[in-house]
Protein backbone atom coordinates (compact mmCIF):
# COMPACT_ATOMS: atom_id res chain seq x y z
CA UNK A 1 0.00 0.00 0.00
CA UNK A 2 1.44 3.01 -1.03
CA UNK A 3 1.54 6.07 1.63
CA UNK A 4 -0.97 8.39 0.65
CA UNK A 5 -0.18 12.27 0.82
CA UNK A 6 -2.34 14.67 2.61
CA UNK A 7 -4.06 17.09 0.44
CA UNK A 8 -6.52 18.70 3.81
CA UNK A 9 -9.54 17.35 1.93
CA UNK A 10 -9.25 13.36 2.13
CA UNK A 11 -9.48 11.82 -1.34
CA UNK A 12 -13.28 9.94 -0.47
CA UNK A 13 -15.11 13.60 -0.55
CA UNK A 14 -13.21 14.83 -3.96
CA UNK A 15 -17.01 13.78 -5.80
CA UNK A 16 -19.22 14.77 -3.07
CA UNK A 17 -17.27 18.00 -2.81
CA UNK A 18 -17.12 18.20 -6.72
CA UNK A 19 -21.00 17.92 -6.82
CA UNK A 20 -21.55 20.26 -4.14
CA UNK A 21 -19.93 22.96 -5.39
CA UNK A 22 -21.13 22.39 -9.22
CA UNK A 23 -24.59 22.32 -7.69
CA UNK A 24 -23.95 25.53 -5.52
CA UNK A 25 -22.67 27.78 -8.26
CA UNK A 26 -25.29 26.79 -10.88
CA UNK A 27 -28.42 27.75 -8.82
CA UNK A 28 -26.46 30.98 -7.10
CA UNK A 29 -26.02 31.74 -10.69
CA UNK A 30 -29.58 31.27 -11.76
CA UNK A 31 -31.73 31.76 -8.78
CA UNK A 32 -29.32 33.93 -6.35
CA UNK A 33 -27.10 33.45 -3.02
CA UNK A 34 -30.51 32.92 -1.06
CA UNK A 35 -31.86 30.08 -3.00
CA UNK A 36 -27.98 28.83 -3.01
CA UNK A 37 -27.44 28.68 0.57
CA UNK A 38 -29.07 25.67 1.68
CA UNK A 39 -26.49 24.02 -0.48
CA UNK A 40 -23.38 26.37 0.14
CA UNK A 41 -23.94 25.21 4.28
CA UNK A 42 -24.31 21.75 2.79
CA UNK A 43 -20.82 22.19 0.62
CA UNK A 44 -18.63 23.68 3.77
CA UNK A 45 -20.15 20.64 5.64
CA UNK A 46 -18.98 18.14 3.45
CA UNK A 47 -15.85 20.33 3.50
CA UNK A 48 -15.31 19.98 7.25
CA UNK A 49 -16.38 16.30 7.12
CA UNK A 50 -13.94 15.27 4.11
CA UNK A 51 -10.84 17.30 5.76
CA UNK A 52 -7.76 15.36 6.43
CA UNK A 53 -4.99 16.77 8.55
CA UNK A 54 -1.62 16.05 8.64
CA UNK A 55 -0.57 14.73 12.18
CA UNK A 56 2.33 14.93 14.52
CA UNK A 57 3.19 11.13 15.27
CA UNK A 58 4.92 10.63 18.90
CA UNK A 59 8.30 9.23 18.82
CA UNK A 60 7.88 6.25 21.33
CA UNK A 61 7.77 3.25 19.48
CA UNK A 62 5.55 1.31 22.41
CA UNK A 63 2.42 3.40 22.72
CA UNK A 64 -0.83 2.52 21.08
CA UNK A 65 -2.38 5.63 19.03
CA UNK A 66 -5.73 6.85 18.34
CA UNK A 67 -7.01 5.21 14.75
CA UNK A 68 -9.24 8.37 14.98
CA UNK A 69 -10.73 11.64 15.64
CA UNK A 70 -13.41 11.47 18.30
CA UNK A 71 -14.50 10.37 22.09
CA UNK A 72 -13.41 7.44 24.15
CA UNK A 73 -16.33 5.46 24.87
CA UNK A 74 -15.30 2.00 26.38
CA UNK A 75 -12.18 1.47 28.24
CA UNK A 76 -12.44 -1.93 29.50
CA UNK A 77 -11.54 -5.78 29.68
CA UNK A 78 -13.16 -8.19 27.94
CA UNK A 79 -13.08 -10.84 25.14
CA UNK A 80 -11.33 -10.32 21.82
CA UNK A 81 -14.17 -11.69 19.70
CA UNK A 82 -11.80 -11.71 16.70
CA UNK A 83 -8.57 -13.56 17.90
CA UNK A 84 -10.41 -15.02 20.85
CA UNK A 85 -8.70 -13.86 23.97
CA UNK A 86 -8.97 -11.44 27.12
CA UNK A 87 -7.74 -7.99 26.01
CA UNK A 88 -8.23 -4.59 27.07
CA UNK A 89 -10.55 -2.53 24.63
CA UNK A 90 -10.67 0.89 23.47
CA UNK A 91 -13.33 2.43 21.50
CA UNK A 92 -13.47 5.75 20.03
CA UNK A 93 -17.12 7.45 19.22
CA UNK A 94 -16.85 9.50 16.01
CA UNK A 95 -19.44 11.95 15.10
CA UNK A 96 -20.12 13.39 12.08
CA UNK A 97 -18.04 16.59 12.84
CA UNK A 98 -14.88 14.73 13.37
CA UNK A 99 -12.21 14.36 11.08
CA UNK A 100 -12.87 10.44 9.70
CA UNK A 101 -9.76 9.08 8.33
CA UNK A 102 -8.72 6.24 10.17
CA UNK A 103 -4.83 5.64 10.79
CA UNK A 104 -2.45 2.71 12.45
CA UNK A 105 -2.26 2.74 16.30
CA UNK A 106 1.27 0.89 15.81
CA UNK A 107 3.93 -0.33 13.48
CA UNK A 108 3.26 -4.28 12.43
CA UNK A 109 2.55 -6.66 10.11
CA UNK A 110 -1.18 -7.19 9.07
CA UNK A 111 -1.41 -10.62 10.06
CA UNK A 112 -5.36 -11.27 8.65
CA UNK A 113 -8.07 -9.07 8.19
CA UNK A 114 -12.03 -9.43 8.24
CA UNK A 115 -15.59 -8.15 6.98
CA UNK A 116 -18.68 -8.77 8.89
CA UNK A 117 -22.00 -7.12 7.47
CA UNK A 118 -24.28 -6.09 10.48
CA UNK A 119 -26.56 -3.68 11.64
CA UNK A 120 -26.45 0.29 11.42
CA UNK A 121 -27.57 1.01 15.45
CA UNK A 122 -25.91 3.95 16.71
CA UNK A 123 -22.10 3.26 16.93
CA UNK A 124 -21.92 4.75 20.39
CA UNK A 125 -23.55 2.02 21.85
CA UNK A 126 -21.61 -0.74 23.14
CA UNK A 127 -24.00 -3.27 21.32
CA UNK A 128 -22.67 -1.70 17.94
CA UNK A 129 -18.91 -3.47 18.23
CA UNK A 130 -20.73 -6.76 17.71
CA UNK A 131 -24.06 -5.96 15.78
CA UNK A 132 -23.42 -3.32 12.92
CA UNK A 133 -21.28 -3.62 9.66
CA UNK A 134 -17.55 -3.96 10.77
CA UNK A 135 -14.28 -4.34 8.96
CA UNK A 136 -11.00 -5.98 11.04
CA UNK A 137 -7.34 -5.77 10.95
CA UNK A 138 -5.42 -7.88 13.00
CA UNK A 139 -1.86 -6.10 13.32
CA UNK A 140 1.26 -8.30 15.16
CA UNK A 141 3.75 -4.93 16.61
CA UNK A 142 7.63 -5.99 15.83
CA UNK A 143 8.00 -6.93 19.46
CA UNK A 144 5.28 -9.67 19.06
CA UNK A 145 1.92 -7.81 21.02
CA UNK A 146 -1.48 -8.24 18.89
CA UNK A 147 -3.43 -5.17 18.36
CA UNK A 148 -6.89 -5.56 16.73
CA UNK A 149 -8.14 -2.55 15.25
CA UNK A 150 -12.02 -2.92 14.25
CA UNK A 151 -14.00 -0.09 11.77
CA UNK A 152 -17.66 -0.30 13.09
CA UNK A 153 -20.39 1.43 11.01
CA UNK A 154 -22.94 3.65 12.27
CA UNK A 155 -26.48 4.80 12.55
CA UNK A 156 -25.79 7.25 9.80
CA UNK A 157 -22.65 5.70 7.98
CA UNK A 158 -23.27 3.17 5.51
CA UNK A 159 -19.60 2.57 4.05
CA UNK A 160 -16.96 1.53 5.63
CA UNK A 161 -13.13 1.78 3.52
CA UNK A 162 -10.39 -0.09 4.02
CA UNK A 163 -7.56 -0.25 2.02
CA UNK A 164 -5.36 -2.49 4.03
CA UNK A 165 -4.36 -6.24 3.09
CA UNK A 166 -3.00 -8.88 4.98
CA UNK A 167 0.85 -9.64 4.56
CA UNK A 168 1.38 -5.75 4.47
CA UNK A 169 3.48 -3.71 6.90
CA UNK A 170 1.76 -0.38 8.56
CA UNK A 171 3.49 1.99 9.96
CA UNK A 172 2.00 4.30 13.22
CA UNK A 173 -0.22 6.79 11.88
CA UNK A 174 -0.20 5.52 8.09
CA UNK A 175 -3.64 6.08 7.06
CA UNK A 176 -5.43 2.97 6.17
CA UNK A 177 -8.96 3.78 5.68
CA UNK A 178 -12.15 5.73 6.13
CA UNK A 179 -15.82 5.64 7.61
CA UNK A 180 -18.41 7.99 5.94
CA UNK A 181 -20.65 9.73 8.55
CA UNK A 182 -20.57 9.05 12.14
CA UNK A 183 -19.37 5.82 13.50
CA UNK A 184 -16.66 4.21 15.78
CA UNK A 185 -13.33 2.03 16.04
CA UNK A 186 -12.50 -0.19 18.85
CA UNK A 187 -9.29 -1.26 19.43
CA UNK A 188 -8.48 -4.87 21.22
CA UNK A 189 -5.06 -4.97 23.60
CA UNK A 190 -2.95 -7.36 25.27
CA UNK A 191 -4.15 -7.27 29.16
CA UNK A 192 -0.60 -5.83 30.07
CA UNK A 193 -1.29 -2.99 28.08
CA UNK A 194 -1.65 0.28 30.28
CA UNK A 195 -4.36 2.66 29.34
CA UNK A 196 -3.55 6.31 29.06
CA UNK A 197 -6.82 7.58 27.77
CA UNK A 198 -9.87 7.35 30.03
CA UNK A 199 -14.04 7.43 28.93
CA UNK A 200 -14.75 10.69 28.13
CA UNK A 201 -11.50 11.88 26.66
CA UNK A 202 -11.61 13.81 23.41
CA UNK A 203 -8.53 12.21 21.41
CA UNK A 204 -6.85 12.50 17.53
CA UNK A 205 -5.63 9.95 15.33
CA UNK A 206 -2.28 9.80 15.31
CA UNK A 207 -1.54 12.35 17.85
CA UNK A 208 -3.73 10.84 21.05
CA UNK A 209 -1.88 8.29 23.16
CA UNK A 210 -4.66 5.60 24.21
CA UNK A 211 -2.36 3.20 26.18
CA UNK A 212 1.25 1.74 26.19
CA UNK A 213 2.43 -1.97 25.60
CA UNK A 214 4.10 -3.87 27.65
Amino acid sequence: MSSYPHPIIAREGWPFLAIAVIASVAVNGWAGFWWASPLWVTTLFILQFFRDPPRTIPQDPKVVLSPADGRIVAVERTEDPYLKREALKMSVFMNVFNAHSNRSPVDGEIRGTWYFPGKFVNAELSKASLENERSVLWIRTPGGADVTCVQVAGLIARRILCYAKAGQQLARGERYGFIRFGSRVDVYLPLAAVPRASVGDRVYATESVLAALP
